[in-house]
This record gives C-alpha cells, structure tokens and sequence, in this order.
C-alpha cells in the first residue's frame, strides 16, 4: 500500500482524480467499482468537471455499485442508487447498460447478491476499485467480524454503520447491507482507499499498525500490490 498525505481534503479529491482520468486515458472500457459516501464525493464532483472537456473518455467506462442499504427503497434520496445516480451515473453520462447494481427491493435479496456476483464473475476482474474507510475499518458493508465472507452477500450492519450520516435522513432504517466481497474488491487491479474524516482516527491507527485481521477489514488491503491510499491530513 503505497501511502500519499494531502493537506486536505480538496487536494485528496484532485489527486484521486488525476489517478482515475490517467486509467480511464491508458484504457476506456474501465471497470470502476464505486463507494458513496463522503470521501469520494470530491473526486466525483471533479470527475463531472473533467468531463465537461473529455467527455470521449468516459464513454466506455462502467460502473460496478460497491454497496446498498438494504431493505430501503432504491429511490431514497439517500440510498446508495440515488447517490451514484446523482453523483456518477447523470454527470459522467453512464447508461444503464454500463452500471451494475444490487437493487434493494428484489424479493429475493440472497438470489440478487448471487446475481451481482455472477455479472462481475463474468466481465471481471474489477479495473479500479474506489473505497472509503469505515469508522471501524469497515469496507463496502464487510464489517468487522470472527470471518469475512468472500463474494457478494447480505452483510449484518453494525452500529457505527447504522449511525452513518446517509442514514440519519432515510424514510426507514436499513435492515442489512448487500456488498461486493472482499474476493472482488482484492482481485481488483488497482484500488484507491480514501482516508478523511476526524472520527476515524482510531481506525487509521490501527491500519498503520499493518495488522492484517477480520476485526478491520481494511487491514487485508496491505495483501494487494496496488493500492493507492490517499490520506487528508486534516483527519488527524
């Protein structure tokens, strides 16, 4: 894990940008698996900027959705759907045929997972895979736990994640999380974790300790031979 500190979070999102454009220019059929939340919101809003000029580069591009609050409607403003939608999918142009997503209200969540996970199994591997850091070094909705699961799969929330701003707002409280594996995400061939945010000052600590353990599941991240981490030093 290659690790680079910015002095804040406006020249992090530059930088996670300038990473992201340089892959999409060396290969336009990129396979991008995307987080929401707030620590990759600025390189999002830098990637509707870039476009306005190079938009030729994101015509290929596909997105694959990291995670979605379960047992929400898909149309809730604060649903994973509704923020890549506003976020990625409206200003990058991405049509719906080049976006993979877990869709919170089919009937038969196990069997949606399984279908995620077989689309991904197909057009796989993952090019380029966004993540942010939990509060407790959660990734995607794979939260700290005795074991890991390894595909795609309905993921028990726990409460820091239930605690999540996107949550505060919802017409209802999630019920469980479905999330890409941590297979998927360290099959990747590039990973960029973003690192922001004051309150997870002790998840980060215990990431530099470069302990490896299901108890921080950000921790299998220092497996992987490439992985960008760029860290705003206004967390700390």
């Amino acid at each position: 894990m290659r690790l680079t500190y910015f002095t804040n979070y406006a020249s992090m999102s530059d930088g996670a940008a300038d990473m992201l454009v340089g892959e999409l220019k060396k290969k336009k059929e990129l396979i991008v698996c995307s987080a929401t939340g707030g620590s990759p919101l600025g390189l999002y809003d830098r990637l509707a900027k870039v476009y306005q000029h190079e938009a030729d580069i994101f015509t290929r591009m596909k997105i694959v959705k990291l995670d979605e609050w379960g047992g929400i409607p898909m149309d809730d403003i604060n649903s994973c759907h509704s923020y890549l939608q506003e976020n990625v999918l409206k200003p990058l142009k991405v049509s719906s045929d080049r976006f993979v997503e877990f869709n919170s209200e089919a009937d038969n969540v196990t069997e949606e997972c399984q279908r995620v996970q077989d689309i991904i199994e197909e057009v796989g591997p993952i090019d380029f895979c966004i993540l942010g850091l939990g509060k407790n070094g959660h990734l995607g909705f794979n939260e700290p736990a005795s074991f890991l699961q390894r595909d795609c799969h309905i993921a028990k929330l726990a409460s820091t994640t239930v605690q999540h701003t996107m949550v505060q707002t919802m017409s209802k409280t999630p019920t469980f999380g479905m999330t890409v594996g941590l297979n998927d995400i360290l099959a990747s061939r590039k990973i960029l974790l973003l690192i922001t945010g004051s309150e997870k000052q002790d998840a980060i600590r215990r990431l530099m300790t470069k302990e490896i353990t299901t108890q921080l599941p950000a921790s299998f991240l220092w497996l992987h031979s490439n992985v960008e981490c760029l860290i705003d030093k206004e967390s700390f």
